[in-house]
């Protein structure tokens, strides 16, 4: 049977590029002796390669000589190349004065993933926020922007939370926070508590699984900074993953960065908290808070 070609522009690109590049492995070429071929920057091929750019008509026809692609396996190469290249406006492209296109490309990963993982230091997940808790920490995280800018990336943040709710297709959400992000008052706390009863009614859904990594793990719990992989509906292994620092976010999608950040989600997966124990702390941090 025919494989399927995917609705969205961007996955067929992706999965064109995938091809593209498990084909130019095979034959121990390089990007940049395909660029040649091409007659473009090796930069050109790498982007074609990772789905941020399409092909032109020109290159599609290059690579299949290139490669001596087999009629049947370039018909479908074709219909990803066809797709890849149509222009479809999305939910987000409404934000743009307010979304950096790294952030806009995170929001593009997420939408097309069957699963997420997220690890969290310091603040609950995103897809998981109340509104007042996303607020408090976009106002601190975006200082210099106006009101109605803020009000707009809240927005977005609510937005994005759909999918974790769908009835059809539900996004699987699983996710890893150590105990600082149940324990800072953020936005004060009754916001915090409030983000608590939240959170445990979120882990309530069948398709999320949140755990909580102990301060009594020390070190375990802070091996790396915040981080998200993106896996899409079949695949056993994240495709991309981008993980934060200080200046923004760091875009991963090849194999050797992958393998190593899932090792290391699931090495936080195991260091954490059962669901239940996670469960357990979270009430007992509510009713801490409840108190004060």
């Amino acid at each position: 049977m025919a494989a399927t070609i995917p609705s969205s522009p961007a996955t067929a690109r992706r999965q064109f590029g995938a091809d593209i590049r498990r084909r130019r492995e095979d034959r121990d070429l390089t990007a940049a002796d395909v660029a040649v071929v091409l007659g473009c920057s090796v930069s050109k091929v790498t982007r074609i390669e990772t789905g941020q750019r399409s092909a032109t008509s020109d290159d599609f026809d290059a690579l299949m000589e290139l490669f001596q692609v087999p009629d049947q396996e370039r018909s479908h190469l074709e219909a990803l190349f066809k797709r890849g290249r149509k222009r479809t406006s999305m939910w987000w492209d409404a934000y743009a004065d307010v979304l950096s296109s790294r952030y806009a490309e995170f929001i593009r990963y997420e939408h097309e993933a069957a699963e997420v993982f997220d690890y969290q230091a310091v603040y609950i997940p995103s897809l998981l926020q109340t509104e007042d808790y996303a607020r408090a920490v976009t106002a601190v995280g975006f200082a210099a922007l106006g009101p109605d800018q803020i009000d707009s990336l809240v927005e977005v943040k609510m937005r994005r939370q759909r999918r974790i709710q769908h009835e059809a297709e539900p996004l699987r959400f699983s996710g890893v926070i150590t105990q600082a992000a149940i324990e800072f008052h953020v936005g004060g706390p009754a916001v915090q508590a409030a983000q608590l009863c939240h959170l445990r009614a979120m882990m309530a859904l069948p398709n999320v699984d949140l755990r909580v990594i102990p301060f009594s793990k020390g070190e375990e719990g802070t091996l790396t900074g915040a981080f998200s992989t993106f896996t899409n509906e079949g695949q056993r292994a994240p495709e991309a993953a981008f993980a934060e620092h200080v200046t923004g976010s760091v875009f991963v999608d090849d194999a050797l960065g992958l393998r190593r950040i899932h090792r290391l989600s699931n090495y936080l997966g195991a260091t954490a908290l059962s669901v239940d124990e996670s469960l357990e702390l979270i009430e007992q941090t509510e009713r801490k808070l409840a108190s004060e």
